[in-house]
């Protein structure tokens, strides 16, 4: 089944060829998350509508504000456990023996998240580079309105989880006290970084020991991932081979997740994704953070 995906990230002249591939999913991954306007501004909400005015034919619009999170979590977006996860997948039409597509209409960092929660429990899985925007742009279709015909009854995946893609706060922690090896990135924009930018949260700044990489750096004006030596020039001013494990953050491990799918086309396999991000992080003022 891994040879119908070429790798993490596909184009739209390959997915147009093979919409009708019995095997493939695709999912529309879109939230909505505006820019915080003060300090504690969490405004988020599904994208459902969006996909309903517009999406590629066959696709699913796939919740990561609702069934594709855990709502028992202290913080938002948080991955759910594999087998609620395969759960809510199978739901959409995605069971044994099914490779995903994600895109969305949001820069490519809700596919990337899911992308990273699909990868995370060995689902194959790719990322439609460009998203919705290079789909219209080179011309194939889009369809409106709710499903025609309600997601095939499959069989549920056997989730097999790669724990070590995920990194929790306590590790965190001993890394940014220099505890333990590895080097924390942070991808939020540079704002949000040195703590310029109102946040969604009730303090500013970046974890201790962090460096920073925005994630929409990583994409070029289209919003596709930058070229190969390009996307290496521009990570090499912030992460060498030495620089190992990298654990990659945000605000809530959506612009991280970018990121990680950037870092994984550049051949890393030391990239873990820190889940609860700033969000977690700080709600607990003993938890320092830096401008």
């Amino acid at each position: 089944m891994t040879s119908l995906l070429p790798g993490p990230l596909v184009d739209d002249t390959w997915l147009a060829a093979r919409l009708d591939d019995p095997r493939l999913v695709v999912l529309d991954a879109t939230a909505l998350l505006p820019s915080p306007r003060h300090d504690g501004d969490h405004r988020c909400a599904s994208g459902r509508a969006a996909w309903v005015e517009r999406h590629l034919p066959g696709s699913r619009h796939a919740d990561l504000t609702g069934d594709l999170s855990d709502p028992d979590a202290p913080y938002h977006f948080a991955v759910p456990a594999p087998e609620a996860l395969a759960g809510a997948l199978a739901a959409l039409g995605v069971g044994e023996g099914s490779a995903v597509v994600v895109y969305d209409d949001g820069g490519g960092i809700w596919a990337a998240r899911l992308w990273w929660m699909l990868r995370a429990i060995s689902v194959p899985a790719a990322v439609l580079d460009g998203g919705l925007a290079a789909w219209e742009a080179a011309g194939h279709p889009l369809v409106h309105g709710e499903d025609a015909e309600p997601a095939p009854t499959v069989t549920p995946l056997t989730p097999v989880p790669r724990p070590e893609l995920w990194t929790d706060l306590d590790e965190v922690a001993a890394i940014s006290r220099g505890e333990r090896p590895g080097t924390l990135v942070c991808a939020l924009p540079a704002g949000g970084f040195d703590g310029t930018a109102p946040t969604r949260y009730s303090r500013r700044g970046h974890i201790p020991a962090s460096r920073s990489l925005p994630g929409r750096e990583l994409l070029d004006p289209e919003g596709r991932v930058l070229p190969g030596p390009q996307l290496a020039a521009r990570v090499g001013t912030v992460l060498d081979a030495e620089d190992s494990p990298v654990v990659l953050y945000c605000g809530g491990g959506i612009s991280a997740a970018g990121a990680a799918l950037a870092l994984t086309l550049l051949g890393r396999e030391d990239v873990s994704l820190y889940d609860g991000s700033l969000e977690e992080w700080s709600k607990d003022p003993a938890r320092p953070l830096e401008p």
